[in-house]
C-alpha cells in the first residue's frame, strides 16, 4: 500500500515514474469531451473519499474528475459532514472510512491530522494539502515544466514572496528532482527551518531571478489571515511582485507559475499572468492529469 504524503517520503525513481504516466494519461486523452471515460479503467469498481476541512476550486474537481474518468466513483465530504475534530478521533474515523472506500484524499489544516489518518487508514491515503506542504501541486508543476522546457534537472527555479506550504513541496522536490530552489523573499517570512538546505535565499529579487527558468509565486495572503496581517503581509513582499521587470531579468524562455487562487496585480500583476511566459493554466489542468497518476501509483493500478 502507497501512501502520498509528501515529496521527500516518496523514492525519487517513483516519483519520475508518477511524472511520466501522468504525460501518458494527458496524451491519451487528446480531443476527448471532459465526461469521456479513459480507455483503460484503473478506478473501476473503486470509490475514492475526497474530505475537505479547507475550501477548494482545483484540487475537488480535478481530483473528482479524475477519479470519474477512470471508472471510479467518489464521495465529496467537508468538516461540516463528518465527526472528524468533533469528537470522534481521526485514528477512528480512519478505520471506519477504509471499511467503505478504497482510497482516501484529504486537504486539511494540521499535517498532523493527514498523518494520524495515513497511520490508522488501511487504504492508501493522499495528502490533498496540509498547513505545511502542498504534494500534488507540485507534481503538476514538475509536469508542466517538463511539457514546455524538458527536463528540469539541473534548472533554475525561483521562488518570490512568502515561503510557505507550496514552498516547502518546491524544497522537497528540489532534492527529489535534482534542481536549484532559490527563495527571494523578506526574512520575517523566510521558510520553515526543516528546509534549510535545500534551497539558497537571496533577498534582492533582481539578483535571485537572473538565469531563472522557472519563476514561481504565491498569493501572500491566506484566505484565513486577519486584515491586520493582511496589511502586513503587503507591506513586507511589495518589493518582490512578478512583474515584467523582474520578468526580464529571467532567461527569455522562463516560465511562469502560480498554483491560483491568485490575487492579480498583488504578488504578480496581469501583465505576466496573461503573458507569454505564464503557463498557470496549463499548471492548473495538470493538476488532474498528475493525480490520476498518483491515484494509479497509491493503488497499483
Amino acid at each position: 500500500m502507497n501512501h502520498f504524503l509528501d515529496i521527500h517520503q516518496t523514492d525519487p525513481a517513483q516519483l519520475r515514474g508518477i511524472i511520466d504516466n501522468a504525460i501518458s494519461i494527458k496524451s491519451a486523452r487528446a480531443g476527448r469531451p471532459r465526461g469521456a471515460l479513459d480507455d483503460a479503467l484503473p478506478l473501476k469498481d473503486h470509490m475514492v473519499a475526497l474530505i475537505f476541512e479547507k475550501p477548494s476550486t482545483r484540487t475537488r474537481v480535478s481530483f473528482d474528475v479524475g477519479v470519474r474518468q477512470m471508472g471510479g466513483q467518489t464521495m465529496v465530504l467537508s468538516g461540516a459532514d463528518m465527526q472528524l475534530g468533533h469528537g470522534e478521533t481521526i485514528a477512528d474515523t480512519a478505520r471506519v472510512l477504509s471499511r467503505y472506500v478504497d482510497l482516501i484524499m484529504i486537504r486539511t489544516f494540521e499535517e498532523a491530522t493527514l498523518h494520524e489518518m495515513a497511520q490508522h487508514a488501511t487504504v492508501p491515503v493522499i495528502n490533498g494539502l496540509t498547513n505545511r506542504t502542498h504534494p500534488c501541486q507540485i507534481m503538476a508543476d514538475i509536469m508542466t515544466f517538463e511539457e514546455h522546457n524538458g527536463p528540469i534537472k539541473g534548472k533554475r527555479v525561483v521562488w518570490s514572496g512568502d515561503g510557505n506550504n507550496v514552498f516547502a513541496s518546491f524544497a522537497h522536490a528540489a532534492k527529489q528532482f535534482d534542481f536549484d530552489l532559490v527563495f527571494t523573499g523578506p526574512e520575517p517570512l523566510d521558510p520553515e527551518r526543516a528546509l534549510d538546505g535545500l534551497y539558497t535565499t537571496i533577498r534582492d529579487p533582481d539578483e535571485a531571478v537572473q538565469g531563472a527558468d522557472l519563476v514561481v509565486t504565491d498569493t501572500w495572503v491566506s484566505m484565513h489571515d486577519p486584515q491586520s496581517a493582511r496589511e502586513r503581509r503587503h507591506n513586507q513582499l511589495r518589493g518582490y511582485q512578478v512583474n515584467d521587470a523582474l520578468m526580464s531579468k529571467a532567461k527569455p524562455d522562463a516560465l511562469f507559475m502560480h498554483c491560483l487562487p491568485a490575487h492579480r496585480d498583488d504578488e504578480a500583476t496581469s501583465a505576466v499572468m496573461d503573458g507569454p511566459n505564464s503557463v498557470i493554466f496549463d499548471e492548473a489542468e495538470n493538476r488532474l492529469h498528475a493525480q490520476k497518476a498518483i491515484m494509479q501509483w497509491c493503488l497499483g493500478t
